[in-house]
């Protein structure tokens, strides 16, 4: 599923570069593509402890079908800063498991986005807002470009770890939590 989202963000790209607008675009390498379901931010080495206490017993959520399909971007108009590929199936699920996860944290003080979550799986981030002239024709590739990285079996959700650094973010897989 990893490689074949991979290539379609691949596709992507080279239909951007084809339309000489690939630049200021920072890709995510395909060993980090991952879907959020809720981000942490920076966390002390204390407060990471009592997280995962909070998040180790089992979610209750069934485990489900994922299906990733589908290219867009964020913000949904006006220069667009984030390539994502979609969930077509299991979206329901997420937010479920998004907002357990919220209410387990909310003692602890973490807070929601004040937004609606939105499953997708980055691809890209961008950097240099293109030009207004370029945004519809970026738009229009995002639509006409074939993506679909198939399904897979969810029966647990990993918390990670990111470091990042000058070559890129590394992730570390910290706890992983089952479905009921």
């Amino acid at each position: 599923m990893r490689s074949a989202a991979a290539a379609a963000g691949g596709q992507l790209r080279a239909g951007l570069a084809s339309r000489g607008l690939d630049h200021g675009i920072r890709w995510v390498p395909e060993p980090n593509l991952h879907l959020t379901v809720w981000f942490l931010g920076e966390v002390s080495d204390a407060r990471a402890t009592v997280v995962l206490e909070s998040l180790k017993a089992p979610l209750p959520v069934s485990p489900f079908t994922l299906h990733l399909a589908g290219l867009g971007a964020f913000p949904p108009s006006g220069p667009p800063r984030v390539f994502w590929m979609g969930v077509a199936q299991g979206g329901s699920e997420l937010a479920r498991l998004h907002d357990e996860i919220g209410a387990r944290l909310e003692p602890w003080g973490f807070r929601g986005e004040g937004r609606p979550y939105a499953a997708h799986l980055t691809l890209a981030r961008v950097k240099e807002p293109p030009a207004p002239a370029a945004r519809a024709v970026i738009r229009q590739l995002l639509r006409d470009t074939a993506a679909d990285a198939g399904s897979c079996r969810l029966e647990t959700l990993t918390v990670f770890r990111s470091r990042t650094s000058p070559h890129g973010a590394a992730y570390e897989p910290l706890l992983r939590v089952p479905l009921e």
